[in-house]
């Protein structure tokens, strides 16, 4: 007996149903974008492990555990990506785009992580990341928070808070990082599995666990804060100073950090309490040695990433009005010989004349009633009702799918000036 056909752990289908609220928010989403400047780029989904090796770091999860990584023919290494930034990364380098200008990019697509597939979090998943390349000062990362503020704003959400920390310069984080290391060591025996598979190659994590029973002892450690450098402490309390302008709420949370090791200074993470333990629906920061690790020059940099799957959750159970865009006309033609192709006809007639119009044409034949019924269920907003004496006579039945206002007969001449007013 053959194997149940169905998608891959954690690789889930959106529908078509679905799409169109997606649609909503992506389109939501990129006009924004586009409002503050920001152009698109599209990398490939495959990349060279090493690339992912080196910006993220041996010793992460991601890389040591998470990674869809495979030999082609070739023998190369090669690996489904993970996160967007390092991608992005090495399409300026290559292609030019960091030398002697800035750059403000986005992008949109699917990432690939072997993780425990549940609420929020797949081993497909669909990220925006929005990122600048060569500015120094705080008032880029002001300005991606501020964005980001004003994506709620646009879809409605309120259930969303701004949580900011510092992680200093690397040098600073090099220091903090040995100064865990004493404290963590010295109470070994209270860390879980993972936290002392950490503590002496990636400390900082430990400060992220969500274990309950070491909290107590995490919040007892040493803050990043009490061990930040003066050019890190200035950059930050100037960012919150434009914030505190800007009108923008946020908490300090000192035990914010990032499992990557690119991040430096400023990071920052939009969460909420609607989603369980997958709160965190928007995170970023500065990462200004980044470029400079991949043999290029040192260029600032600063971004974020928010989760798809996330945010449509979000959206979902806060009950915001996400309106997938409805169709606005749907032919309803009979079978009457001759009729399909006059309707096919004034179809394309008025999409050159409304290239905006969403228009679907009946297709497949059935009664008069079921062509209605299909014309109602397919979302449509009116009915255009063709048969042979509206040929005849070149006029076409419009009428409302929506309301019980009565049927009207339309010229094939006005028809155009008639949908046009319908769908502003």
């Amino acid at each position: 007996m053959s194997e149940k056909l169905q998608a891959i752990r954690g690789m889930s289908d959106i529908l078509p149903h679905e799409t169109g609220h997606w649609q909503f928010v992506e389109r939501k989403i990129t006009e924004i974008l586009n409002n503050y400047g920001y152009q698109e780029i599209r990398m490939p989904v495959l990349e060279k492990t090493e690339l992912f090796a080196r910006s993220i770091g041996e010793q992460t999860d991601i890389v040591a555990k998470e990674m869809y990584s495979f030999d082609d023919r070739n023998g190369d290494s090669l690996t489904l990506r993970p996160e967007g930034t390092a991608s992005c990364v090495r399409a300026g380098i290559e292609h030019g785009l960091f030398h002697n200008q800035t750059q403000k990019l986005w992008y949109m697509g699917p990432m690939f992580r072997h993780e425990r597939p549940q609420k929020g979090r797949q081993r497909q998943f669909h990220q925006i990341g929005v990122e600048a390349f060569g500015f120094d000062g705080p008032d880029i990362d002001a300005e991606l928070i501020i964005l980001s503020a004003r994506l709620w704003r646009a879809l409605g959400l309120k259930d969303i808070r701004l949580e900011l920390n510092s992680l200093g310069t690397a040098q600073a984080r090099a220091g903090y990082r040995e100064i865990l290391i004493n404290y963590f060591s010295q109470h070994e025996e209270q860390l879980d599995e993972d936290s002392q598979r950490r503590l002496h190659t990636n400390p900082l994590r430990i400060l992220d666990s969500k274990n309950l029973d070491m909290q107590e002892l995490i919040k007892a450690a040493p803050m990043m804060k009490d061990h930040l450098d003066e050019e890190s402490a200035i950059h930050f309390e100037q960012l919150k100073n434009i914030l505190d302008e800007s009108g923008i709420p946020y908490e300090i949370n000192p035990r914010l950090v990032r499992g990557l090791d690119y991040y430096g200074q400023t990071v920052f993470e939009w969460v909420t309490d609607q989603l369980g333990a997958q709160g965190t629906v928007c995170a970023g920061g500065r990462y200004n040695g980044l470029i400079e690790h991949f043999g290029g020059k040192h260029v600032p940099a600063f971004g974020f990433a928010l989760g798809m799957e996330r945010l449509m959750a979000l959206i979902e159970t806060s009950g915001c009005d996400i309106e997938a865009q409805p169709l606005h006309a749907y032919f309803i033609l009979s079978t009457e010989e001759g009729v399909t192709a006059a309707g096919m006809k004034l179809a394309e007639n008025l999409r050159d004349q409304l290239p905006q119009l969403r228009l679907m044409s009946h297709c497949g034949g059935g009664s008069f009633k079921n062509q209605f019924k299909r014309a109602d269920k397919s979302g449509a907003l009116f009915a255009l009702i063709l048969g042979s004496d509206e040929v005849k006579n070149q006029t076409v039945g419009f009428k409302s799918l929506r309301d019980k206002s009565g049927q009207e007969t339309v010229s094939w001449d006005n028809i155009g000036e008639k949908l046009a007013k319908n769908i502003q």
